[in-house]
């Protein structure tokens, strides 16, 4: 008797991830930047924070969330622009244009990058990887920028394979690759595995994903906490979060954790006045405004608070934003604290102006 069981189907998912977004941007429409290391964020008297390096930068070690203290005496000679945030934002709607031409199932997690769930593709391609290539291809052609891409059956392989050769990069990761794929992936490699927890785990003896594998999840639990049953069941390539095009976005913000702490007000100013224009370009993206900012502050030692405060009426521009942000740092009352991140948040959303589902961005919410 023939078995008429179906077998479940095989997800096509792609990570996009435009290549040192903002820099090239920059020096695509300024050609007295090209093949300069050139920073966006911070300014050339050490303020601030980097947001995107040019590849030329990085060269020299440079990387986004370093100080521009720091790059500086990594580059004198770098230059540094204010981050253009319309013009990032105006590229990253054509880019999801041409995303459209192919599904449907668009999951974004920032102006430069997004999964795609092309297990069927509007135009009948049937391959992941062809479909990935002419995305690349039209984004270089169209928009003189260029794409890598991540093909795998999942979001967290993907993800990781979009970043195994940039720039430019085209990775595809099989299922039948996967296992030994993260088996010899190294610890900090892993998605939402910071510093800190990559030190913790190697302290532990626990250098690749094999060394994961060898604990059971009860113990990456006791370990990790309920993070562990996410490493215990990635780790063996299962990942069966669906790319989801309209999550309701409960919260929208933005931060960034420094490489050198940040001493001074000023110095903390010019950073919120940076989030402030990124926490902005996503409101206005998403046709969202919000009744309570938050400021999330983590300190040197690792201590944490958030200041929030409601608003008589929801706010999303610019300058309500960096003011409040302000206010609530002022208020926080940081004496001879040094700061190793800050963090702008908008939640209590109103009604999105022109949509019931508006299209959101997983874009650090806190």
């Amino acid at each position: 008797m023939q078995n008429t069981e179906e077998k479940p189907v095989q997800r096509k998912i792609i990570h996009i991830d435009m290549d040192a977004f903002y820099a090239a941007v920059e020096q695509r429409d300024f050609p007295q930047y090209r093949g300069k290391p050139l920073v966006v964020g911070g300014s050339p008297d050490g303020r601030g924070v980097v947001a995107t390096a040019s590849y030329e930068a990085r060269a020299y070690g440079i990387h986004s969330a370093m100080s521009a203290r720091k790059a500086i005496q990594l580059c004198p000679h770098a230059l540094f622009v204010r981050p253009r945030f319309d013009a990032y934002k105006s590229v990253s709607v054509h880019i999801r244009e041409i995303f459209r031409r192919y599904t449907d199932l668009i999951e974004p997690l920032s102006l430069d990058e997004a999964y795609l769930d092309v297990t069927e593709d509007k135009l009948n391609i049937g391959s992941a990887l062809e479909i990935a290539k002419l995305i690349k291809d039209a984004i270089r052609d169209e928009l003189n920028l260029t794409a890598s891409a991540g093909v795998s059956n999942n979001k967290f392989v993907a993800k990781i394979a979009s970043d195994m050769n940039k720039p430019d990069g085209l990775t595809f990761i099989g299922p039948s690759k996967i296992s030994a794929f993260m088996e010899k992936l190294p610890v900090e490699k892993f998605f939402g595995v910071g510093k800190v927890t990559a030190d913790k785990m190697k302290k532990m003896g626990l250098h690749h994903g094999a060394d994961l594998k060898k604990l059971s999840e009860e113990e990456l639990i006791r370990k990790f906490g309920k993070t562990g049953r996410f490493y215990f069941n990635i780790v063996r390539g299962i990942d069966q979060r669906p790319v989801q095009p309209n999550r309701e976005t409960k919260s929208l913000g933005a931060e960034d954790t420094f490489e050198e702490d940040l001493e001074t007000i000023e110095e903390m100013f010019t950073e919120l006045e940076i989030l402030a224009e990124k926490v902005t370009a996503r409101l206005e993206k998403n046709k969202l405004s919000g009744k309570t900012l938050t400021l999330k502050i983590k300190f040197s030692d690792f201590r944490q608070i958030t200041r929030n405060q409601s608003m008589p009426q929801p706010v999303g521009d610019y300058l309500s934003i960096v003011k409040g942000a302000k206010e609530l740092l002022l208020k926080a009352a940081l004496e001879d604290e040094k700061v190793r991140l800050l963090g702008i948040s908008l939640s209590n959303f109103g009604h999105s102006q022109n949509s019931k589902h508006p299209d959101p961005d997983q874009l650090e919410l806190f």
